[in-house]
């Protein structure tokens, strides 16, 4: 499925705790849409990696300026623009809102405990390690009615979720209150 996307937003953020999908979401929404997608994880400095690398939690001032960087490049942004970030907590949304300066739309990939651990085990190569994913979840405010968001389960195939994603995004209603896709 190829769409031109022109009713789409023009800076999304794909959101979700570590092994929710948001990398390879992001990719196959932004061919799809023929965006430029970028992978948050890349924007972390090296102090933040080796942390996470550790086992140990990021704190907010760790996160801050990561997340005002990755406002800065929506902000930039001349064609659609999305980054995969974990934006676990609306304060942290807030930030990036504030620093692009323009609408930011959050596909929030939605999963259970055990749907992403089960992934987490599977990959191999990323920095994030298993053992983080709990401290994910405590962290985890899911966003709300009144933000700027679509919930999509990741509990189906790599193309569903990405057509049921263009489909909430392209309603009148769909990037404007939150709704929810679980469609198998």
């Amino acid at each position: 499925m190829t769409t031109q996307g022109g009713d789409m937003p023009r800076r999304m953020i794909v959101m979700g705790v570590a092994g929710s999908g948001k990398s390879s979401v992001g990719e196959a929404f932004a061919t799809c849409l023929g965006a430029t997608y970028l992978d948050g994880d890349a924007l972390h400095p090296p102090g933040n990696i080796d942390k996470m690398s550790r086992g140990v939690p990021l704190t907010d001032t760790d996160r801050m300026p990561w997340l005002r960087d990755i406002g800065r490049r929506l902000d930039a942004a001349g064609d659609r623009m999305i980054i995969g970030c974990s934006a676990l907590k609306r304060a942290y949304r807030e930030t990036i809102v504030a620093e692009a300066r323009h609408p930011v739309t959050f596909i929030y990939l939605a999963g259970t405990r055990q749907v992403i651990a089960a992934r987490m085990s599977a990959r191999s190569g990323h920095f994030m390690p298993t053992s983080l994913l709990d401290s994910q979840f405590a962290a985890l405010e899911e966003p709300q009615d009144d933000e700027n968001a679509i919930r999509v389960d990741i509990d189906q195939p790599l193309d569903a979720l990405v057509r049921t994603t263009v489909e909430l995004l392209a309603t009148p209603s769909g990037a404007t209150r939150l709704e929810t896709a679980d469609r198998r």
